[in-house]
């Protein structure tokens, strides 16, 4: 197995708009994207769920959701340490890690509402196949000891790892500060690695999207392609539809239609087969 190309395209934030919904599953019917995470407390969480249960061979993970201004799974009045004063999750990581590390977050919160979300994702009647987090807060030290110990308590044996390899761009211009953020996310995610590894749960050896992330086009994804190292490789995208529509509710400058584009692209399902690269689903870990 080890000497195969094996490829998961995770398609980010299931749920979070009806746009980007049907963004996931056009890329997942016609296209390359073979997995998605699901945000259980997220606006469009159950229109999700059902176009999950349509297209049931598109693995289906859980994406815990820390962060991003929208509401948690469990009652506001369980974790106020998580809110903000609309009572809606605080809008990016860097305002978490800062509220976190500074000692402003209860744990036994944080863990009630990661259980919560888990449950919820775990009663909708889909198989779940494997654990990552919107802005990969569960990287971060100490949550990431939590996020394990969660994995082993409700049995879900796989997870993302989002280290991208620390001198990678696949011809993507980034500036300065996003390589320096790559750094020490994939610094935290090779810490977290280990601890996975040693609990027995599977991830992907190799990671691709971080640097260029809500910029992924044909181009770029050509360049992954063609550069995906023998074993399993996940790349992360951002897929969605509209995207005026999408770039009036949030700010993030994402090209979500460019994404979607890339994973649709028949150059690109053809140089799949030109490297040898098969695709699966965080299933397929073995």
């Amino acid at each position: 197995m080890s000497r195969m190309k094996l490829l998961i395209v995770n398609a980010d934030d299931f749920g979070l708009h009806t746009e980007i919904n049907r963004g996931i599953i056009k890329g997942y019917q016609q296209g390359m994207i073979t997995s998605t995470s699901l945000m259980c407390s997220a606006p469009a969480y159950a229109d999700a769920v059902r176009l999950a249960k349509d297209n049931p061979g598109l693995g289906i993970g859980i994406h815990l959701t820390l962060v991003g201004s929208v509401p948690p799974a469990a009652a506001a009045a369980e974790v106020p340490s998580l809110l903000d004063e609309r009572g809606l999750f605080l809008p990016d990581y860097a305002a978490f890690a800062k509220r976190f590390y500074s000692g402003g977050v209860k744990m036994r919160e944080l863990e009630k509402e990661l259980c919560t979300q888990i449950e919820r994702g775990l009663s909708s009647g889909l198989h779940i196949t494997h654990l990552d987090s919107h802005q990969h807060t569960h990287v971060l030290p100490i949550i990431n000891n939590l996020v394990v110990k969660l994995c082993c308590k409700y049995n879900i044996g796989r997870i993302r790892n989002p280290h991208e390899a620390y001198f990678f761009d696949g011809g993507f211009a980034a500036g300065i500060g996003r390589k320096i953020g790559r750094g020490g996310l994939s610094f935290c995610a090779s810490l977290a690695a280990r601890k996975a590894a040693g609990a027995g749960i599977l991830f992907p050896q190799h990671f691709f999207g971080m640097l260029a992330g809500g910029n992924l086009s044909e181009t770029l994804v050509g360049n992954i392609i063609q550069s995906l190292p023998e074993g399993t490789s996940e790349i992360m995208t951002h897929p969605g539809l509209h995207k005026e529509i999408l770039s009036r509710t949030f700010t993030w400058n994402y090209h979500w239609e460019d994404e979607l584009q890339a994973f649709l692209s028949v150059t690109n399902k053809r140089l799949l087969e030109q490297c040898g690269v098969t695709l699966i689903n965080f299933g397929g870990l073995k």
